[in-house]
């Protein structure tokens, strides 16, 4: 088993799929983790903004989540009927395309890919960030440790969708299995102390008894931090874009998976607010000295600083960095379908050596690290940005599913799933506008440039499929044979050898019209032997003998290629080019690589009469 074999296991054949795709268990850590590891964050984003408020500020938290929930709901039921209305895959972007055109759905795949994009960056950086503030001593080797960690999550998918679901099912079910214990516990101390719960460890946690910072608490202030607390909703629909990758049937697998990461992450984010309340836990300054998360914070006061604190901060740390997984899981998918529509290289429609749209893998690994590069892996800035993607696709994603239910059924027999998409298209609709007002001057403007950028850049891939199409359409339904003139076949030579021969006796077989081109760089360079005494019983074309008193060999021959085409308007040209294939690829530094320059040359400056074929010839030595 070679090297390539270990690092991305064996190559998988076609027939081989059904083995690949994955069970609902699996499916909540591929799908799942940018949904559950939003908990980790989610709230503490809120209370951020809340800051200013005071104690006061903890007390609008449980309403806010209540709201956040309310929302998710929503979203959840509407992405339950994608599933079943689309379950090839695709998401909002096969939604939005199908039922409000192509438009909507290119709007609604650019979103997605930057949705997926700056999910990878963020959650890899989140995840070092906790690490590093842990451990101080690594703060100069962040951005190394982001890359890190970029290079196993791009391996791992590499090695298939089943391989990263069993990869990551551990830390997914250790992050919520922590978190669910550190929410029991927390709850039965509420209901056991009457609603007065004494934390084992108070860091950061605001006492009972004071007085708020303000009395006064503004509208702006609570649509700011409900648009900071919606970034637990990114990773929703990732489901909805990766149903055939469940065993079959694929809509009730997927159906189900999308279920229980909702369930779990309502429970964690309520669990959460109603605890962040009761034990007076306010939000850290995550640029002032001496930070810790809120769910440090809170699982310290719950369960005190001990082995079970150090396994859920190490559980999150993981959860964090691995969120990624969902983007790498959904990215080349969604890829796929936009690539099938022309909006994308179509090389992206292709799987690899183990049934995953491997390209695809690369694309997002690839521009994740430029952008963690850029930003040195410190990408706070960037935590408010994806939701912007995120609720614009769920928007248009809702608003394709009422044109969806409009168009296929009677409104009689949909009218509740019409009424569930309306109110889901409303409440995502104004959540994507107060994002973009309130996290605008904080970076949303970034989301709000790129998007339009990635419009046109999928519009221009379109326009330039449409005029290949235009250009190669076939004029006449059957190949005409009649009247065809053999083509003048040229063939550069350098010295009289097998690989020569080898190239000769081909392009003999091609046309009566054969000249050999032969290059002298000085003035008294001697006749080659080969053409003056040539071996017993060998027919040699014409000779061709271009001089070049600057000793160039290659210029010459591409100007005569090209000079011959003109001059035989009527004809085609067939340029046979020996070439020479080494066993191993650092004998190639040993030779000249003309061939692959006149080839490179030829085809830049040449047009459709003129044909060129390489004749290899295998070195064994």
């Amino acid at each position: 088993m070679g090297f390539i074999d270990v690092l991305f296991g064996r190559p998988l054949a076609s027939s081989e799929d059904e083995g690949q795709r994955i069970t609902p268990s699996q499916g909540i850590p591929t799908f799942g983790l940018d949904a559950l590891s939003s908990a980790a964050y989610g709230p503490e984003a809120a209370l951020t903004i809340l800051l200013p408020l005071g104690l006061l500020g903890v007390r609008y938290i449980v309403p806010l989540t209540a709201a956040i929930i309310g929302l998710l709901v929503i979203v959840f039921f509407s992405y339950r009927q994608t599933i079943a209305a689309y379950p090839m895959g695709g998401g909002s972007y096969t939604v939005a395309r199908e039922n409000l055109g192509s438009g909507a759905g290119v709007l609604a795949g650019a979103a997605l890919m930057i949705d997926y994009l700056l999910n990878v960056a963020v959650g890899i950086s989140a995840g070092i960030g906790a690490l590093v503030s842990a451990v101080p001593w690594l703060q100069p080797h962040t951005l190394a440790l982001c890359l890190f960690v970029l290079v196993i999550l791009t391996v791992v998918n590499l090695r298939g969708v089943k391989e990263a679901g069993s990869a990551f099912l551990a830390p997914t079910y250790l992050f919520v299995g922590t978190l669910a214990v550190v929410i029991l516990i927390g709850l039965y101390k509420v209901v056991a102390s009457g609603g007065h719960p004494v934390a084992v460890v108070s860091l950061g946690a605001a006492e009972p008894g004071l007085a708020p910072s303000l009395r006064v608490v503004g509208v702006w202030i609570l649509l700011k931090a409900f648009a900071s607390g919606c970034t637990a909703l990114t990773g929703v629909e990732a489901v909805s874009n990766g149903v055939q990758a469940f065993r079959k049937p694929v809509v009730p697998a997927a159906r189900a998976t999308l279920t229980a990461i909702i369930a779990i992450l309502i429970l964690l984010l309520g669990g959460i607010a109603v605890l962040v309340k009761y034990y007076g836990i306010m939000a850290t300054d995550p640029g002032a000295a001496g930070y810790q998360s809120v769910l440090s914070l809170l699982t310290a006061a719950v369960t005190g600083k001990g082995i079970f604190y150090d396994l859920t901060m190490f559980s999150v740390l993981l959860v964090l960095c691995l969120s990624a997984n969902t983007s790498f899981a959904d990215f080349p998918r969604l890829c796929r379908v936009v690539a099938r529509d022309d909006y994308l290289p179509h090389s992206l429609t292709t799987r690899g050596r183990r049934l995953v749209y491997s390209e695809g893998i690369w694309a997002l690994a690839i521009l994740a690290g430029l952008l963690l590069i850029l930003f040195g892996g410190v990408t706070d800035r960037l935590i408010p940005l994806f939701a912007v993607g995120a609720f614009l696709a769920f928007t248009l994603s809702q608003v394709g599913m009422v044109g969806h239910w409009v168009r296929t059924a009677s409104w009689a027999g949909t009218w509740h799933s019409i009424l569930v998409n309306g109110l889901g298209a409303l409440a995502t609709g104004i959540t994507a506008l107060v994002i973009v007002v309130a996290k605008f001057a904080e970076g949303a403007w970034v989301v709000v440039l790129l998007l339009p950028a990635a419009v046109l850049f999928m519009g221009r891939v379109r326009r330039h499929y449409e005029e290949v199409a235009v250009e190669t359409a076939l004029t006449g339904s059957v190949a005409d044979a009649r009247e065809l003139a053999p083509p003048i076949v040229l063939v550069p030579v350098d010295r009289w050898n097998a690989a020569t021969e080898k190239a000769v006796r081909f392009a003999m077989t091609l046309s009566p019209d054969v000249q050999a081109v032969h290059v002298t760089c000085e003035a008294d360079e001697n006749r080659p032997s080969w053409l003056s005494e040539p071996p017993a019983g060998t027919r040699l074309p014409k000779l061709v003998t271009l001089a070049s008193p600057f000793r160039l060999v290659i210029h010459p021959i591409v100007d005569y290629v090209l000079k011959v085409e003109k001059e035989n308007p009527e004809r085609t040209v067939a340029v046979v080019i020996a070439s020479m294939v080494e066993r191993h690829w650092y004998h190639y530094f040993l030779h000249n690589q003309r061939a692959d320059i006149l080839t490179a040359l030829l085809l830049v400056g040449g047009d459709e009469r003129i044909n060129i074929i390489n004749v290899p010839w295998y070195l064994k030595a």
